[in-house]
């Protein structure tokens, strides 16, 4: 219907506005239904069940506990936003009618404290004496209370957003008796990835829910209240700290820190600091309020041997590894348990920013092989990061052709994968074997050729020093694999060499037109037949 009545955006928009005030206008409560099925449709944290948003906007404000005669059928719900939203048939949850309707839902004006009234919903709920009631240490029936999940998951996404009104009362109300509420065993479950833990409400208490969610002015009364224990830790090692930095609340984090007990280097079970939460998710903000500190480990390893460094360095965030590296504490060659280097996982991941940032460091190794053999170079090669591989052999102390456990070089793993400018880089050295096998007898060009590649195929073809026919420990050559899998392209390349045997059989006597026979690829058949 939309695209029928407007193609343009503004055409669009005097359609909504005109529904708009249609639903304004209606009589008998619908007029307000309609406006508050479009606020928790278009500002919900996740999209809603029907059930779930029937039960969302029976919820009324002041009430002590839920009158199931408001609780209202889906088609009045449905029916009150005049065809805007519409339950979807494959997610089983309510939707807007058109994705334009969400982003002029969002406008300013269009439904104001939007996220005040939904908070204050989720927080009247969760205060209600029917929730109140449930044990915290039994899972409850959430299809006798579908708004029970969402409302303890998502109110404080809500509050942080929009705290004013009765918002902040029924927030203080909730979080004073934190501990020992079903929606603390919850969202501790949600953190912490259980399904259900009956412990999870021992210790978990309404500083650190609102020090998850960020929400400051809750936390600035909390902290002033008698007993309160800034340090305490969930029944995980969890502190309130440690909850803020990990999801990037700069202004809590500085709350907390204001307190002259508070602890800012406090490992939770797993031995992981603030710091540490702060730096693997890429919170800057955060990351220097915590290196402020006179009484901070900027180099504390979890229980894996991962430090603030290494993870920062892992995940790619530049800005977070340049605080760390300025750090006179900070080893930026500190590995892993499994001996993988903050430069190691840079290289990985094709982090080129924060390569050049180790690199720069007269103490990182920039050859340095994990466990498993694998050096910087070797992974940025696997993984096609060219511009890390060009890093990487700028550096003399580098030997670009170091194999891993199993033999493979990185020429090998790039020619495996087809990548191409890898390759043309590695093949530019003069201190790399083109032909060099893995443990098994595969060669770069063995892996090229099963695998399909024909770029890397033609580069390594075009070296004298690479035998084009070269077995591995089974006697499969590079042509047997290529008719096997039918790369057409690759075996055409290996037929127009001279020295390319195309009836070498392997161990068990196949052939490579045995292969592609088997296989039914018509066109390597024909090939070889020729």
């Amino acid at each position: 219907m939309l695209q029928k009545v407007a193609t343009t955006s503004a055409g669009l928009d005097n359609v909504y506005d005109q529904t708009l005030q249609r639903i304004r206008e209606q009589k008998d409560g619908r007029s307000r239904l309609g406006v508050e099925v479009l606020m928790w449709v278009s500002h919900a944290k996740r999209p809603l069940r029907i059930d779930e948003l029937c039960h969302a906007l029976a919820v009324e404000a002041g009430t002590t506990d839920i009158d199931p005669e408001n609780i209202r059928p889906q088609y009045i719900v449905l029916g009150s936003c005049l065809g805007l939203a519409v339950v979807d048939e494959e997610t089983s949850t309510v939707r807007l009618t058109h994705h334009t309707l969400y982003e002029y839902l969002s406008r300013p004006g269009i439904l104001p404290n939007a996220y005040k009234t939904l908070a204050q919903s989720c927080l009247a709920y969760l205060n209600s004496e029917k929730v109140k009631g449930l044990p915290a240490n039994k899972f409850p029936n959430l299809g006798e209370m579908p708004f029970l999940e969402y409302s303890s998951l998502y109110w404080g996404s809500h509050a942080k957003i929009d705290l004013s009104g009765r918002a902040k009362p029924l927030a203080l109300e909730l979080l004073n008796q934190y501990d020992n509420h079903i929606s603390s065993t919850l969202l501790f479950n949600q953190i912490h990835g259980y399904h259900f833990h009956p412990l999870a409400h021992h210790l978990f208490t309404g500083l650190h829910c609102a020090s998850y969610f960020g929400i400051s002015e809750a936390v600035a009364t909390l902290i002033e209240m008698k007993g309160c224990n800034i340090n305490q830790g969930d029944c995980m090692g969890f502190t309130p700290l440690m909850c803020a930095s990990g999801n990037g609340h700069e202004s809590v984090v500085r709350l907390l820190l204001t307190r002259g007990d508070a602890n800012p280097d406090q490992p939770d079970n797993d031995g992981e600091t603030p710091l540490l939460c702060a730096s693997r998710n890429g919170h800057e903000g955060v990351v220097r309020l915590l290196l402020a500190r006179d009484d901070i480990n900027s180099d504390k390893p979890g229980s894996d041997d991962e430090t603030p460094l290494y993870w920062a360095s892992r995940n790619g965030y530049k800005g977070v590894v340049k605080l760390l590296l300025a750090r006179h504490d900070v080893n930026p060659d500190k590995p892993d348990n499994d001996d993988a280097t903050p430069l190691y996982w840079a290289s990985r991941n094709g982090h080129e920013g924060v390569v050049k940032l180790l690199l720069a460091r007269h103490d990182a190794n920039p050859d340095k092989p994990c466990n498993g053999g694998e050096t910087p170079l070797w992974c940025a090669s696997k993984n096609g990061h060219e511009g890390v591989v060009r890093l990487l052999l700028s550096r003399d102390a580098v030997n670009p052709d170091t194999p891993d456990d199993v033999g493979g070089t990185p020429l090998y793993w790039a020619s495996r994968n087809g990548y191409e400018g890898v390759v043309k880089l590695l093949l530019a050295r003069h201190d790399v074997n083109p032909d060099k096998p893995d443990n098994d007898g595969k060669t770069p060009l063995w892996c090229a050729s099963k695998n399909g590649p024909e770029g890397a195929v033609k580069l390594l073809l075009a070296r004298h020093d690479v035998n084009p026919d070269k077995p591995d420990n089974n006697d499969e050559t590079p042509l047997y694999w290529a008719s096997k899998n039918g790369h057409e392209g690759v075996v055409e390349l290996l037929l127009a060499r001279h020295d390319v045997n195309p009836d070498k059989p392997d161990n068990d006597g196949k052939t490579p037109l045995w292969c592609a026979s088997k296989n039914g690829h018509e066109g390597v058949v024909r090939l070889l037949l020729t």
